[in-house]
């Protein structure tokens, strides 16, 4: 009972002192009139083609850098990089997602005055990435229509604590047995409020609506 208490105590203060940077950093991003999202997932949902997709709807709108996280190799970014965006690689060498003094890190290496952006893809987990704050503007979770319809119900935090959902590889749908109405109302269920989105970057289906929803929101701010 004491070492489960210690723990616990252990992973309050780590969590305390990654709020206190987060708060920091949201704070230099609204100084600079930068929107952020931290898009999550579950390995292979599609989020770097997601980003790929963004990107090109939205590069000639306004100016983007995106932060790549990954356990381990700079593939991601290499993708990124070939659309000509800033990309800032981060490598945790095993650790299961990022924490806020890794973006703080991050972006001392992106001209500020220049962007107006910041995605920052966390590494694939549907667990860990949930309960850190990394100072953005909204956590987006994506999910894959492969991955079946309860990963809400699996994962309920992570799904808790994003603002958007999107799902993703739609054009795979006639050929599997989940139901994409079944992933929305379980989602739904654990929040309410999450905005839902229908992607195929393969069709290209729903990526101007996601793309109409990002730039409204940062003509808001």
């Amino acid at each position: 009972m004491g070492i489960e208490l210690g723990v616990l105590k252990i992973e309050r203060k780590i969590l305390e002192k990654n709020d206190e940077i987060a708060h920091s950093i949201r704070g230099l991003f609204k100084e600079h009139n930068i929107f952020t999202l931290n898009l999550v997932s579950s390995p292979g949902s599609g989020k770097t083609s997601i980003v790929e997709k963004t990107i090109k709807e939205c590069k000639e709108k306004f100016r983007i850098a995106v932060i790549e996280g990954d356990i381990q190799t700079d593939l991601d970014a290499r993708r990124i990089d070939a659309s000509g965006i800033p990309v800032v690689q981060i490598i945790t060498h095993g650790a299961c997602h990022l924490e806020a003094n890794l973006i703080r890190d991050s972006i001392k290496n992106i001209n500020m005055k220049e962007v107006d952006l910041i995605i920052i893809e966390n590494v694939g987990n549907l667990v860990c990435p949930s309960g850190y704050d990394l100072g953005e503007d909204h956590k987006v979770v994506i999910v894959s229509t492969t991955e079946g319809d309860d990963k809400p119900l699996k994962y309920p935090a992570m799904f808790r604590n994003s603002s958007v959902l999107i799902i993703n590889k739609i054009d795979l749908l006639p050929h599997l047995h989940s139901s994409i109405e079944e992933l929305e109302k379980n989602a739904l269920a654990i929040n309410p409020s999450l905005t839902i989105f229908k992607t195929s970057c393969v069709s290209g289906d729903g990526i101007n609506e996601w793309c109409n929803w990002l730039l409204s929101k940062m003509k808001k701010q």
